[in-house]
C-alpha cells in the first residue's frame, strides 16, 4: 500500500471495509500521520451515525470497491458543506450501513494517552489565502498537517516555522500550478492543498508558522 493510498483509506478504515492486513498497515500509518488522525474523527462520526440509524437489527455488508469509492467521495464532499446537508446524506446512505470498527472506537477513546492535536486557523485579508494547520508534538519536534485555499499560481511556496527567538526553521517547499488551489469557480483547481511536514522545534518554542512565496512574499501567517 503506497503512502497516498494510506491517506485515501481513512474513510474505508472508518467504515470497516479494509481487509485485515490493510487495516493493520493503516493503523501503523495512523500513529505517525497528523492529517489522517484529524480526518478520521470526521469519517468516524459519519460511520457511527449510519450505525445508529440502522438500529440493532442492522446487517453488516461489504460494499464493492467501486461503491466504496462513491461513498467515500460523497463523504469527502459533504465534509465541506453545512451540517444540515451532511445529516441529509447520512440519512440517505443508511441502507449502506457497515459496522464501525472497534479499532476506531479504541483510537478515539485513547486520545488522552496520545499527544493532543492542536488546530490553528488563519486567513490573510490581503492575499486571500486561508490556512488550517493541525499540529502534534513528537519526540523529534512538531508534526504539522496544513490545508491551504485561495492559493493562486503559478509559482512556488514554502512553509517556515519561526521560533519565539526569531530563528526560522524551513519545513516544506512546493509548486503551485497556474490554476492554483482552493480557487472557487476554477475547474480542476477548486480543491484545497493538503500537505504534511515537521520541524525540530517543540510546539512550545514556535512563535508562528508562515507560508511565503519562494521570493519571500508572505501569504498567510498562523500563530504557533
Amino acid at each position: 500500500m503506497s503512502l497516498q493510498q494510506r491517506h485515501q483509506d481513512v474513510a474505508a478504515y472508518a467504515l470497516g471495509v479494509l481487509e485485515p492486513a490493510d487495516a493493520f498497515r493503516f493503523e501503523e500509518h495512523l500513529a505517525d500521520c497528523v492529517m489522517c488522525t484529524v480526518q478520521l474523527s470526521d469519517f468516524t462520526s459519519a460511520a457511527a451515525s449510519l450505525a445508529e440509524l440502522a438500529g440493532p437489527d442492522r446487517v453488516e455488508v461489504r460494499p464493492s470497491r467501486r461503491l466504496l469509492d462513491r461513498m467515500t467521495d460523497e463523504v469527502a464532499v459533504v465534509r465541506r458543506r453545512s451540517r444540515r446537508r451532511r445529516l441529509k446524506l447520512v440519512a440517505a446512505a443508511a441502507a449502506l450501513v457497515v459496522a464501525l470498527p472497534a479499532a476506531a472506537v479504541a483510537l478515539r477513546d485513547a486520545g488522552s494517552r496520545s499527544p493532543a492535536v492542536q488546530q490553528i486557523v488563519a486567513k490573510d485579508a490581503t492575499t486571500g489565502v486561508s490556512a488550517t494547520a493541525a499540529t502534534q508534538d513528537r519526540v523529534w519536534g512538531t508534526a504539522v498537517a496544513l490545508r491551504l485555499s485561495g492559493l493562486k499560481g503559478p509559482g512556488a511556496c514554502r512553509l517556515v516555522a519561526i521560533g519565539k527567538d526569531g530563528i526560522e526553521h524551513p519545513v516544506l517547499t512546493w509548486a503551485v500550478p497556474a490554476g492554483g488551489y482552493g480557487i472557487p469557480g476554477s475547474p480542476g483547481h477548486e480543491q484545497p492543498l493538503d500537505i504534511e511536514g515537521g520541524t525540530d522545534l517543540p510546539s512550545g518554542e514556535i512563535g508562528r508558522w508562515e507560508v511565503r512565496t519562494l521570493g519571500g512574499q508572505p501569504l498567510v501567517s498562523l500563530k504557533g
